[in-house]
């Protein structure tokens, strides 16, 4: 018996791979087109969103979103949620229909076709560089000049150790937040660790969870203030938290 779900979950994870090549290869000509001008974004954001959808319902997953607040069409937004899935960015694209643009990891620019429209889309950060840190803010500025949001997941990366319900948030996206007076959206996504977490033999099909709570403005908020950084980053962080715990009841 055990073996068969370890042959399960070694099939699973290869069709994982499978799925996020699909899509891609049946849309490459108009995914290539889209990302020759930065103005033509917001048709590659349609194209990603289905390609999200297509691995979430091959993967055997389907979501379900409690919206407290609706993000307005045309505006700009800080969208933050707890990382804890390879899932993570798929369920983020499928939820969330205001244009964003991803702040990531260099790494993941490594995958084999995935990483060549990642790199060309997303704001990549090297978290060992300062250097790299810094180009992020322009690049995010430039991103939210021409009327995109922006999304990072705060926790800075997924903990080694999967009994951590909640890592430390960095400073990053609410500093941006607050600099450029965007609201910051906080959501929670309740069973991606469940489903299709970082550990190799782990997962199943089902139910994904996601919340959309209340906005976080920063209107009026001084700007560059360690303060009011820590203290809207500690408000996020207690308000993803609580509703993790209300999951796990």
């Amino acid at each position: 018996m055990k073996m068969l779900k370890y042959l399960f979950w070694i099939l699973w994870r290869v069709w994982f791979y499978v799925l996020i090549a699909i899509p891609i290869l049946v849309m490459l000509p108009f995914l290539v087109v889209s990302i020759t001008k930065e103005k033509w974004y917001p048709y590659f954001f349609i194209m990603a969103r289905i390609w999200a959808k297509f691995i979430l319902f091959g993967m055997g997953f389907y979501y379900k979103v409690e919206r407290e607040q609706e993000p307005q069409p045309g505006k700009s937004y800080m969208f933050v949620a707890n990382h804890t899935s390879m899932a993570d960015i798929m369920l983020m694209l499928a939820v969330i229909r205001n244009p964003f643009v991803f702040v990531g990891k260099k790494e993941l620019a490594k995958i084999p076709l995935f990483g060549f429209f990642y790199k060309r889309t997303c704001i990549l950060v090297d978290r060992k560089s300062s250097k790299s840190r810094m180009e992020v803010f322009n690049r995010a500025e430039k991103r939210l000049n021409q009327g995109l949001s922006i999304c990072i997941f705060p926790e800075g990366g997924v903990p080694d150790d999967e009994s951590i319900e909640l890592d430390a948030f960095k400073d990053g996206a609410f500093r941006l937040a607050i600099e450029h007076q965007i609201p910051i959206v906080p959501m929670t996504f309740g069973d991606n660790k469940e489903r299709l977490s970082y550990t190799f033999m782990s997962g199943s099909p089902g139910l994904m969870r996601a919340k959309i709570h209340p906005f976080v403005q920063t209107q009026g908020m001084p700007i560059d203030d360690k303060k009011t950084i820590k203290d809207v980053k500690e408000q996020v962080w207690q308000i993803i938290h609580q509703q993790l715990l209300e999951y796990r009841k």
